[in-house]
């Protein structure tokens, strides 16, 4: 017979080895967070080639005190550990090694639900512990030897990737469009007013997957959202406007931040790095405005919540403050439940108010509750009905709020989070996947400015700062913005996909793969220039992103 595997001075052994592992990064946490002001994340392993530098960073630390802290980290976890293993009864006689290593197995299998943090949806981030607009109290929140982890998971995007030239010439060739971006005043022009008062209220309405392909009033489909379309004919209507990426997460930073997308992550999932972007909602409320975010699904979601939290709203509102009887889809509440509690909220906010509104209807799987408007039962159809939907509970909501009070004082930004390869299976880098509608509406507006269209080719990164020179509010933080009602604004897009990018100009789109190094799509009379211009946004942005 084999001797009995001594599985108990194991299992202590590794305990002990973890126990000490941890305490030493909470210890080390402890000082860290003092000396740079964010939770233990792999920031440190990038000066391991400096080790004289580190000591001498470690000068000033109290090193007593963390020492101290240290060993009672350890004591007190180890005394722990024998209370409770001490007084572990041992197994019977009847329970055999089979049954032992199936149930080594059973437990070892439920330790996925911890690792993900239950059950949801939605695995656990930090949006999960995120919960004040103080940056301290989200911080204490968060655990620091998980907040490694998952830096050590991600830490591989932020590389940049070898650039395409001196960066000099990259930000020389980026200052044409975003002077702010590289440290340069954006030149001298100003757009006149579209508003009927200074500081209206803002309704910010994000619409789910809004390609452009069903949206008659930017030449997509005739028929399919009938309530936009007539809107547009009402208001100022921006018909040249291309996603900034291709992920919800993706959309809500380029709107509300004015920043640009990473091809093969997102600024969102870094809680250091998107607490130093600049948010409308931030601006507004130094302005006096009250604010609200609404959502009928899961803020946890690709960790939004964090990224919204930090941003400063007064109050979020998701999934679980919808009733039970609400929330009929797959992601939470539909739109029509969403509208509805905004239009019932909308009549206590204090004003003037900056609301944002996120819809969901629209997102995979197509399931709404409307009898459908197009009886196939393909993906295009069932996208089709899940718009239609949209657009009819955005047009029922539209109607009442005409008649409240708050909505003669009023700007409604209306624009889509992404588009879609749907309907026609558009290619992953295809233009046509990343244009959207936006659209600008409500009593706020001029007379003179209804029906508006505005054909400048822009970006979605370019809403923030439009926005806030209409409210006669700075937007200089903004680097990434720029005013699109400007007479002489430059007509260029620049969007990303999965690990490449691409612009639109007036000569057409080209396409760049990152993995190959190569040009996918270009059109005949795109020049060398836009590719220059097109690389030096990807070098100089990921270089941004990368320094956060």
């Amino acid at each position: 017979m084999f001797p009995r595997f001594p599985v108990q001075r194991l299992v202590s052994g590794y305990t002990a080895a973890i126990g000490i592992v941890l305490a030493l990064l909470i210890t080390a946490d402890l000082e860290l967070y003092r000396a740079w002001g964010f939770r233990l994340d792999d920031t440190p392993l990038q000066y391991l080639n400096s080790p004289t530098e580190m000591a001498a960073s470690a000068g000033s630390a109290p090193l007593l005190l963390l020492a101290l802290a240290l060993l009672t980290l350890v004591g007190g976890g180890w005394w722990l550990y024998r209370k409770v293993a001490g007084h572990l009864a041992p197994l019977p006689a009847w329970f055999g090694r089979g049954r032992a290593t199936l149930a080594a197995l059973l437990y070892a299998t439920l330790l996925v639900v911890p690792l993900r943090g239950g059950t949801q949806q939605i695995p656990v981030n930090q949006s999960d512990v995120y919960f004040s607009r103080i940056a301290f109290a989200n911080h204490a929140a968060v655990n620091a030897p998980w907040n490694l982890m998952s830096a050590l998971v991600l830490r591989a995007a932020e590389r940049p990737p070898q650039p395409f030239m001196a960066d000099s010439t990259a930000r020389r060739l980026v200052a044409t469009i975003y002077p702010r971006a590289v440290g340069k005043p954006a030149p001298a022009d100003s757009s006149a007013s579209i508003l009927a008062e200074a500081r209206p209220n803002v309704l910010f309405i994000i619409l789910e997957s809004f390609t452009a392909k069903l949206v008659g009033s930017v030449g997509g489909e005739v028929g399919v959202t009938p309530n936009l379309d007539s809107l547009a004919r009402t208001g100022v209507l921006f018909n040249n406007i291309y996603a900034a990426g291709d992920r919800s997460q993706k959309g809500l930073v380029s709107l509300l931040s004015g920043y640009p997308n990473q091809p093969t992550t997102s600024i969102i999932k870094f809680p250091r790095k998107n607490e130093h972007l600049p948010h409308l909602c931030r601006s507004l409320t130094a302005a006096g405005y009250s604010s609200r975010y609404y959502y009928g699904g899961e803020l946890a979601f690709a960790n939004m919540k964090s990224y919204l939290q930090t941003a400063g709203y007064d109050q979020l509102t998701e999934r679980n403050d919808f009733a039970a009887a609400d929330q009929n889809s797959k992601w939470g509440a539909h739109d029509g439940a969403l509208f509805s509690r905004v239009l019932s909220d909308l009549k206590q906010q204090p004003q003037p108010f900056f609301v944002t509104a996120f819809t969901l209807s629209s997102h995979e799987p197509f399931e709404v509750p409307m009898k459908p408007r197009y009886p196939s039962t393909n993906e295009a159809d069932l996208f089709r009905n899940s718009v239609a939907y949209t657009d009819a509970t955005l047009g029922q909501f539209l109607r009442q709020a005409r008649q409240q009070p708050w909505y003669a004082h009023t700007l409604i930004v209306l624009v889509a989070d992404h588009g879609h390869v749907l309907p026609g299976n558009s290619s992953n880098q295809s233009p046509a996947k990343f244009k959207i509608p936006l659209l600008l509406a409500g009593g706020a507006l001029r007379p003179e400015a209804r029906g508006r269209i505005i054909s400048t080719l822009g970006s979605q990164t370019d809403v923030a700062a439009t926005l806030l020179h209409q409210l006669q509010l700075p937007a200089a933080a903004f680097h990434w913005s720029r005013d699109l009602l400007v007479p002489h604004a430059v007509p260029f897009a620049y969007y990303c996909f999965n690990n490449g990018f691409g612009s639109v100009t007036p000569n057409g789109t080209i396409t760049f793969d990152n993995v190959s190094r190569q040009v996918w799509e270009r059109d005949p009379a795109v020049t060398d220039a836009q590719l220059q211009l097109s690389q030096a946004m990807q070098q100089v942005s990921l270089e941004d992103f990368a320094r956060k």
